[in-house]
């Protein structure tokens, strides 16, 4: 149901775009697109930090075997 109203709506807002001319319509229709794409990145990068978030962090002992491990394989 949300889908067709949208799908609705993207008709009648590029008909009234469209009958505004090439330039205001253009101009309008370039800041939605624009719009869409900045807000797309915007929860992309809240979805990024709230992933982080939860993940694990090493702790000292790990940090110190991955350690030895790097230095042990670099004199091998």
């Amino acid at each position: 149901m949300y889908l067709l109203l949208c799908i609705i709506l993207s008709t009648i807002v590029g008909y009234l775009l469209f009958l505004l001319g090439p330039s205001l319509g253009g101009i309008i229709a370039f800041g939605i697109i624009v719009g869409c794409l900045l807000r797309a990145l915007y929860l992309l990068k809240d979805i990024s930090q709230s992933i982080s978030k939860t993940s694990p962090k090493p702790n000292k002992v790990e940090t110190a075997y991955n350690n030895y491990i790097k230095e042990k394989n670099k004199t091998c």
